[in-house]
């Protein structure tokens, strides 16, 4: 099969980060979503410096952190693919836009939980 844009293929590391830099821009720039990540992200730092949690939470936090925005990100990706690929309706585009979403939104509620249990009993002790 002929390809008919330009070979994105890397040539060295430099240029594969160079691409890779260019899809976090992009997915910064495009997904709405990411930008509320990102004000979850900036409250649960401050909030973590604020109450001084221990390292192993730090850990905890910043796992989600990465979890939840890395899926965000491919999320963006599979969803991108899947309008140059089907541009109509399609119950397997459909689809798989559903479950790609459905990974985040689980990522997400499974952060909040972690955010819960290490943020609760710290609020609790200020009353």
């Amino acid at each position: 099969m002929a390809s008919k844009g330009k070979n994105l293929k890397s040539k060295n590391v430099f240029q594969s980060f160079k691409y890779a830099f260019s899809g976090l821009k992009y997915g910064f720039i495009n997904t709405k979503n990411l930008h509320i990540d990102l004000l979850f992200i900036i409250a649960v730092i401050v909030c973590g410096f604020l109450f001084r949690i221990c390292f192993i939470e730090w850990i905890a936090i910043i796992l989600c952190i990465s979890v939840v925005v890395s899926l965000e990100l491919i999320n963006t990706a599979i969803e991108e693919v899947v309008n140059l690929a089907s541009p109509d309706v399609h119950p397997l585009a459909k689809a798989s836009k559903d479950v790609a979403a459905g990974a985040v939104l689980f990522s997400a509620i499974m952060t909040a939980i972690v955010g819960f249990i290490i943020f609760i009993p710290k609020f609790i002790d200020l009353f």
